[in-house]
């Protein structure tokens, strides 16, 4: 007996071509399955005359997703994973990750400039970013940037930026790979927690068993890392928490970057651990750089 499937997706290009990974690899290894999509607009994407922080943070990006959930129009949503809030609710769990794409960010030059000039600011969206470039780039002046990937893209060639910073996965999914100048390794620039990996949010109760295949127990344990340590940290949105996680011969290493919001300072640092204790790992870290931070304070 066939059974249908419906996937809320946000109604960008990538959101879509995202959703459309999903609905592939559902046809292709649950035939029984019809899968239709449901796209709308959420409100992160009509609020684009403000930043996330001064808006309401990641859940703007969920909330219309959300609540078709809740009301049954639609059965999963795929999200890019670095848009969700870190505290999910139980009626709604995330019941699959996808397989890693690049979690790196990426620097963008206008179309036919080969090197990064600094007479206009660098256009870039997140504090996160910003705090780590200033080191990379001390002569740097930086604006906000908002909008999609394609949106922003075309700010950048229109001459209102020197570059852009943006994440490899979504550059590589829209098929725009060849618009990256330089790969910010997570040594330089820690990515935001869940960076290259797609969840999949459900409704409790349901039988999801299809996914079983398509949940990645790597990426699994790498964002189950990352985001305990955001979660204890409390960064939001808005707050520029970084974690960046990948397992080496059953080790997980997570580089993690702690702000503090009442001086600006920061620390960043790393741990490594068992993969199966991934989420213990994110909180230990998280801990030992807030401690070590307030230590540093006193000295």
């Amino acid at each position: 007996m066939s059974r249908k499937i419906i996937i809320g997706s946000r109604e960008s290009r990538l959101a879509v071509i995202q959703t459309e990974m999903v609905k592939t690899y559902i046809e292709t290894h649950c035939p029984d399955i019809q899968v239709d999509v449901l796209t709308m607009k959420t409100t992160g994407d009509v609020i684009l005359d403000r930043t996330l922080d001064q808006v309401g943070g990641k859940g703007l990006f969920v909330k219309e997703l959300d609540k078709a959930l809740m009301e049954k129009r639609s059965d999963l949503s795929v999200h890019s994973l670095k848009d969700m809030p870190m505290e999910v609710s139980e009626k709604l769990p995330l019941v699959a990750f996808s397989k890693r794409e690049d979690p790196r960010d990426v620097l963008v030059l206008p179309e036919g400039v080969t090197e990064l000039k600094f007479d206009k600011p660098i256009g870039c969206s997140s504090k996160r970013r910003i705090l780590q470039l200033q080191e990379l780039y001390p002569q740097a002046t930086f604006a906000t940037v908002r909008g999609n990937v394609l949106t922003r893209l075309r700010k950048l060639d229109e001459g209102n930026f020197s570059a852009l910073i943006l994440a490899a996965a979504g550059l590589k999914r829209l098929g725009l790979e060849e618009r990256i100048s330089r790969f910010l390794e997570p040594e330089e620039m820690i990515p935001a927690a869940g960076q290259g990996i797609l969840g999949i949010q459900g409704r409790s109760g349901e039988d999801y068993r299809f996914l079983k295949t398509y949940d990645d127990p790597e990426a699994r344990a790498c964002a189950l890392c990352e985001r305990a340590f955001v979660r204890v940290l409390d960064g939001g949105c808005s707050s520029p928490v970084a974690a960046h996680a990948r397992i080496q011969n059953g080790q997980i290493l997570l580089l993690g970057l702690y702000y503090n919001e009442e001086d600006g300072g920061y620390l960043k640092g790393s741990l490594t651990g068992p993969a199966d204790q991934s989420e213990s790992l994110g909180e230990k870290l998280a801990l030992q750089l807030k401690a070590e931070y307030g230590r540093s304070k006193k000295a």
